[in-house]
């Protein structure tokens, strides 16, 4: 489901794009250093524009550090990464979020991996889940929830969105302070994004399956590319407008690309994917 929030890098300026990647190759060694090779495997872009978002709002008040490690997959040049709480924070709620997201995986498709990933992982989230008990209960409910609306054949779109919302948004509320509700609308919109993005993006793949997707009933309406397009539009102008009602300084930038151009970048190789798909149809008339 993850995996949408990511950067458009040819937009960014070289010094913002280094940064970037400072954090995502830290998050995935924070990820090693906490939970071994189990824990790199768990790494998405969408925890580090999670991490970034804290490094930037509560910047100076917790200690952050750089360094240059040589990394076993680009062994000629070493990276610069930062190690810091918010990326410890980012590692703990990957987990969490990687235990309930391969359980999915496993009930849906049955996939041998996803089963391995869960064992391999499950005493580490039993852990956390006395460390975060908020956040691992937002996300076992949100599993829940989802598992029972989807048997039950619910219709409504935005409902359906609202849970991954407001389970992503519990989890950005890292500290629940007076940040709290800004943070908790930010990853509510961005939770209803990535609901529906996926939605599309697997419309095709859950038709063939058999399996619950929320679009079906609506792909046969004439505008419903265009449709799709307003949700996806309207719900990523909410996230941006309350982002922007937070104090932001540092990297305001990168996390700015990331919510006006990256997360669209998915969407564009859907839909022309899906284009070209209709054009080779036609042809075959």
């Amino acid at each position: 489901m993850f995996g949408y929030v990511v950067i458009n890098e040819p937009e960014l300026k070289i010094k913002d794009y280094k940064k970037y990647k400072g954090v995502y190759c830290g998050l995935c060694q924070t990820l090693k250093r906490k939970y071994g090779p189990a824990g790199q495997i768990c790494l998405n872009n969408d925890m580090t524009f999670m991490a970034l978002l804290h490094m930037s709002l509560y910047e100076g008040e917790l200690p952050c550090k750089e360094r240059d490690y040589r990394c076993k997959l680009h062994p000629m040049k070493k990276q610069h990464i930062y190690e810091n709480p918010h990326l410890d924070y980012a590692a703990d709620m990957t987990l969490i979020l990687s235990y309930y997201l391969a359980q999915d995986h496993w009930k849906d498709d049955r996939k041998i991996s996803a089963l391995a990933q869960m064992r391999t992982i499950r005493g580490k989230v039993r852990k956390l889940s006395h460390i975060y008990p908020r956040q691992w209960r937002a996300v076992k409910n949100y599993v829940y929830r989802l598992e029972a609306a989807e048997r039950s054949g619910e219709k409504d779109l935005d409902k359906l969105a609202g849970l991954t919302g407001t389970m992503l948004g519990e989890l950005f509320n890292w500290k629940d302070d007076a940040w709290a509700e800004m943070l908790k609308n930010v990853g509510f919109y961005l939770g209803k994004f990535i609901y529906l993005m996926d939605a599309y993006e697997d419309l095709e793949k859950d038709i063939q399956k058999g399996h619950f997707n929320p679009l079906i009933p609506y792909k046969q309406r004439e505008n419903f590319e265009d449709q799709v397009f307003a949700m996806l539009d309207l719900m990523m102008a909410d996230c941006a407008r309350h982002f922007e009602q937070l104090p932001l300084d540092m990297d305001v930038e990168i996390l700015r690309n990331i919510l006006y151009a990256g997360v669209w970048y998915k969407y564009m190789k859907v839909r022309k994917g899906k284009n070209k798909t209709e054009e080779v149809k036609d042809e075959s008339l």
